[in-house]
């Protein structure tokens, strides 16, 4: 089944590692074969990775871009991953990192990468609900008086 492709003027993406920018009009593309295609807002750099989430996502992109160094980052991806696991206690997050592994195992790379995206809400969730440190809050109501 052909992938049908809509992009808008200088929008970017990957094909088999290779970015391809678009011209100055909206283009139809029809991919007819089975390839590694990333659009411009599903990649993620190495330096945004900063995230336990993030690290996964970023091992996985990697995984499904380049193939040459599978094992390197195959290594990455499980290691990030059960330490993500390791630290989890909700239900529903583990069932996630568990569709995760299964899509990563049967080389569904494209799919990995969509579901770990939907792990992303979570991991912000618990980042920003950071507590605050005792006498920091009596120490902020003052400045802003």
């Amino acid at each position: 089944m052909a992938l049908k492709l809509t992009l808008k003027p200088g929008e970017k993406f990957v094909i088999n590692g290779a970015v391809v920018v678009n011209g100055d009009r909206r283009a139809h593309l029809l991919i007819q074969n089975n390839v590694a295609i990333l659009r411009e807002k599903d990649v993620m750099q190495q330096q945004d990775a900063k995230t336990p989430v993030r690290r996964i996502y970023f091992a996985i992109q990697m995984l499904y871009l380049d193939e040459s160094n599978e094992g390197v980052y195959f290594g990455e991806f499980t290691r990030r991953l059960k330490e993500f696991m390791g630290v989890l206690s909700d239900r529903e997050a583990l069932a996630r990192c568990g569709t995760i592994l299964e899509e990563v195992s049967a080389k569904h790379y494209y799919r990995a990468l969509m579901s770990c995206k939907k792990l992303m809400p979570f991991e912000e969730s618990r980042l920003n609900f950071i507590a605050v440190p005792e006498g920091a809050e009596a120490e902020a109501k003052q400045v802003a008086a």
